[in-house]
């Protein structure tokens, strides 16, 4: 066992999974036993621990563990203090970030925050609707939700805050969203003093560069393709101005290879009109990372 060791947490839950894939596309994997809080990983220097994300930025800030990914949303909610290394916009349904909403029933009168004065709200968020209450001056009580907040109005309270990434199971429960609180996505946070450890800051850079590597190449792939040294110039027309393909010579002097990389959905667009220009032998590649 080596000496220096990364104390990491791994969001359980609904993160739990996606966090997993983008670890393997980084080039970590992570294996995680039925009933285990205490997943394996293919490197020695990290000791993995599954904690749920809302306990993550306070056992991080208290030095229980060095370093974890959780949502800013949990950050603000446990009102920590911690290093945030990254940002990593992924989630279980989509790469879009998370909306922190504030939502009543659909026969509700009440139409803005403003009506909310005197009622009754839940949420697992609490002390993020409380200060969003107090920024706009309402006294309302906010009481915590241990689950399925959705079916809570109108019969028990006035109002909730939930989180929603499609906002489909707020329209499940007949409820329509009036504000968005706060938007979210996941952070890699670092505790302060390990962020000073130089061996465990310099760990960290590592991984998140790796971890922000898979997700650059997540919806891209490689193309490349032969094309007449001739017709160049017609296919590099053909492709995004944007784009920096790499060019090589081949065994063939009157040829060349054409190397880019393509948001995977451009290609059904882009081949045939690469083919009409000249282009022969195009092969599309899946991506893992893409280190910048």
């Amino acid at each position: 066992m080596t000496a220096n060791v990364l104390k990491l947490g791994i969001p359980k839950g609904s993160l739990e999974e996606a966090t997993v894939n983008l670890f393997a596309r980084a080039g970590y994997n992570i294996t995680i036993k039925s009933r285990s809080y205490f997943p394996s990983i293919d490197d020695e220097e990290i000791e993995c621990m599954l904690i749920r994300a809302q306990e993550i930025a306070r056992y991080v800030a208290d030095g229980v563990l060095d370093a974890g990914l959780t949502g800013k949303d949990w950050i603000r909610e446990n009102r920590v203090e911690v290093v945030e290394i990254a940002d990593l916009v992924y989630s279980k349904a989509s790469s879009r970030p998370v909306r922190w909403v504030l939502a009543v029933p659909n026969g509700s009168s009440i139409q803005s925050v403003k009506d909310l004065e005197g009622k009754r709200i839940a949420t697992e968020a609490v002390n993020l609707t409380v200060d969003y209450l107090k920024q706009h001056g309402v006294n309302a009580h906010v009481e915590f939700s241990w689950g399925a907040t959705e079916v809570k109005a109108p019969k028990l309270v006035d109002a909730i805050v939930e989180i929603t990434e499609t906002g489909s199971s707020l329209r499940a429960n007949d409820l329509r969203i009036l504000e968005t609180i706060m938007e979210s996505n996941t952070r890699f946070i670092m505790n302060k003093q390990a962020r000073q450890d130089p061996w465990k800051s310099d760990k960290v850079d590592r991984l998140v560069l790796m971890l922000k590597g898979a997700m650059e190449a997540n919806g891209k792939v490689g193309v490349m393709m032969n094309a007449p040294g001739a017709k160049l110039d017609a296919v590099l027309k053909i492709l995004p101005a944007n784009l920096k393909p790499t060019i090589s010579k081949l065994s063939d002097k009157d040829w060349v290879d054409i190397n880019v990389i393509l948001e995977e959905k451009m290609v059904r667009e882009f081949a045939p009109k690469l083919k009409n220009a000249g282009a022969e032998d195009i092969v599309e590649y899946p991506l893992t990372k893409i280190i910048r």
